[in-house]
Protein backbone atom coordinates (compact mmCIF):
# COMPACT_ATOMS: atom_id res chain seq x y z
CA UNK A 1 0.00 0.00 0.00
CA UNK A 2 1.26 3.48 -0.79
CA UNK A 3 0.71 6.43 1.49
CA UNK A 4 2.07 9.94 1.85
CA UNK A 5 4.53 10.80 4.62
CA UNK A 6 4.27 14.08 6.50
CA UNK A 7 7.79 14.92 7.69
CA UNK A 8 6.69 17.38 10.38
CA UNK A 9 4.39 14.76 11.86
CA UNK A 10 7.11 12.11 11.78
CA UNK A 11 9.74 14.39 13.32
CA UNK A 12 7.28 15.31 16.11
CA UNK A 13 7.48 11.65 17.21
CA UNK A 14 11.26 11.81 17.72
CA UNK A 15 12.27 12.90 21.21
CA UNK A 16 15.97 12.01 21.37
CA UNK A 17 18.91 13.48 19.50
CA UNK A 18 21.21 11.29 17.39
CA UNK A 19 18.76 8.35 17.40
CA UNK A 20 17.64 7.57 13.82
CA UNK A 21 14.15 6.24 13.07
CA UNK A 22 12.92 4.53 9.90
CA UNK A 23 10.39 6.56 7.90
CA UNK A 24 10.43 4.43 4.74
CA UNK A 25 12.26 1.97 2.51
CA UNK A 26 13.25 2.21 -1.12
CA UNK A 27 15.18 -0.40 -3.15
CA UNK A 28 17.19 -1.68 -0.20
CA UNK A 29 17.74 1.81 1.14
CA UNK A 30 16.29 3.12 4.37
CA UNK A 31 14.92 6.62 4.69
CA UNK A 32 15.86 7.59 8.22
CA UNK A 33 14.86 10.64 10.21
CA UNK A 34 17.06 11.92 13.01
CA UNK A 35 17.34 15.06 15.11
CA UNK A 36 20.86 16.42 15.55
CA UNK A 37 21.98 18.62 18.43
CA UNK A 38 25.50 18.95 19.77
CA UNK A 39 28.42 16.89 18.50
CA UNK A 40 28.31 13.33 17.24
CA UNK A 41 31.38 11.05 17.08
CA UNK A 42 34.17 10.86 14.54
CA UNK A 43 33.52 7.80 12.38
CA UNK A 44 33.46 6.43 8.84
CA UNK A 45 31.61 3.73 6.92
CA UNK A 46 33.68 1.13 5.10
CA UNK A 47 30.96 -0.04 2.69
CA UNK A 48 28.34 2.72 2.40
CA UNK A 49 28.02 6.28 1.18
CA UNK A 50 25.64 8.43 3.24
CA UNK A 51 23.32 11.24 2.19
CA UNK A 52 22.26 13.85 4.75
CA UNK A 53 19.34 16.13 3.72
CA UNK A 54 18.49 19.02 6.06
CA UNK A 55 14.72 19.33 6.50
CA UNK A 56 14.88 22.03 9.20
CA UNK A 57 17.78 23.98 10.68
CA UNK A 58 21.43 23.63 9.82
CA UNK A 59 24.51 21.66 10.81
CA UNK A 60 28.13 21.36 9.87
CA UNK A 61 29.92 18.27 8.71
CA UNK A 62 33.46 18.21 10.01
CA UNK A 63 36.10 16.35 8.05
CA UNK A 64 39.77 15.92 8.91
CA UNK A 65 40.76 18.67 6.45
CA UNK A 66 37.69 20.95 6.24
CA UNK A 67 34.23 21.83 7.53
CA UNK A 68 31.12 22.03 5.32
CA UNK A 69 27.98 23.91 6.43
CA UNK A 70 24.68 22.39 5.29
CA UNK A 71 21.52 24.48 5.54
CA UNK A 72 17.82 23.86 5.26
CA UNK A 73 16.91 22.36 1.89
CA UNK A 74 20.51 21.28 1.21
CA UNK A 75 22.18 17.89 1.30
CA UNK A 76 25.66 16.43 1.46
CA UNK A 77 26.89 13.01 0.43
CA UNK A 78 29.74 11.56 2.47
CA UNK A 79 31.60 8.90 0.47
CA UNK A 80 32.43 5.56 2.07
CA UNK A 81 35.69 5.52 3.99
CA UNK A 82 35.70 9.27 4.70
CA UNK A 83 36.08 10.18 8.39
CA UNK A 84 33.39 12.67 9.43
CA UNK A 85 31.58 14.16 12.41
CA UNK A 86 28.22 15.98 12.24
CA UNK A 87 27.78 18.93 14.62
CA UNK A 88 24.62 21.00 15.20
CA UNK A 89 24.74 24.04 17.46
CA UNK A 90 20.93 24.04 17.59
CA UNK A 91 18.43 21.27 16.88
CA UNK A 92 18.44 20.22 13.25
CA UNK A 93 16.09 17.79 11.47
CA UNK A 94 17.89 15.50 9.03
CA UNK A 95 16.71 12.87 6.57
CA UNK A 96 19.25 10.16 5.73
CA UNK A 97 19.28 7.91 2.67
CA UNK A 98 21.49 4.90 3.16
CA UNK A 99 21.63 1.11 2.82
CA UNK A 100 19.68 -0.82 5.45
CA UNK A 101 22.96 -2.28 6.73
CA UNK A 102 24.42 1.13 7.67
CA UNK A 103 25.19 1.51 11.37
CA UNK A 104 24.78 5.10 12.57
CA UNK A 105 28.24 5.18 14.19
CA UNK A 106 29.96 3.33 11.35
CA UNK A 107 33.27 1.84 12.46
CA UNK A 108 32.79 3.03 16.07
CA UNK A 109 30.66 1.20 18.60
CA UNK A 110 29.71 3.21 21.68
CA UNK A 111 26.72 4.44 23.70
CA UNK A 112 25.34 6.25 20.63
CA UNK A 113 25.30 3.15 18.45
CA UNK A 114 21.73 2.18 17.48
CA UNK A 115 21.48 -1.36 16.13
CA UNK A 116 17.67 -1.73 16.18
CA UNK A 117 15.87 1.21 14.58
CA UNK A 118 12.26 2.02 15.43
CA UNK A 119 9.77 2.63 12.64
CA UNK A 120 7.70 5.78 12.70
Amino acid sequence: MTTEVNLSSKFSQIHEHWKPHIAGELNGQLIKLVKFQGEFVWHHHDQEDEMFFVVKGQFRMEFQDKTVHIGEGEFIIVPRGVEHKPVADEECWVMLFEPASTLNTGNVVNERTVRELKRL
